[in-house]
């Protein structure tokens, strides 16, 4: 799934870093509707989603999305 290859938040949420708060609740809805495992009979699906849900909970929050411009990709966040 193209889906787990992406490490950005941003891209993986097809967003830019200049996103708004309502962008980004409306990208994770969508998404979250293409990817949920009962929807989607991929069986990587379930990794998908899960992924989706860590991009919109760092992103969603803006402390955590302060951070995480400030510091970059997923690997260097964590």
């Amino acid at each position: 799934m193209e889906l787990l290859r992406k490490k950005d938040y941003y891209e993986i949420l097809d967003l830019t870093n200049k996103a708004s708060e309502d962008d980004i609740k409306s990208s994770y809805r969508k998404l979250a509707l293409k990817y949920h495992p009962d929807r989607n009979r991929a069986p990587s699906s379930t990794n998908a989603f899960q992924k989706l849900g860590q991009a919109y909970a760092c992103l969603s929050d803006p402390n955590t999305k302060a951070n995480y411009d400030r510091f970059g990709s997923e690997e260097e966040y964590r």
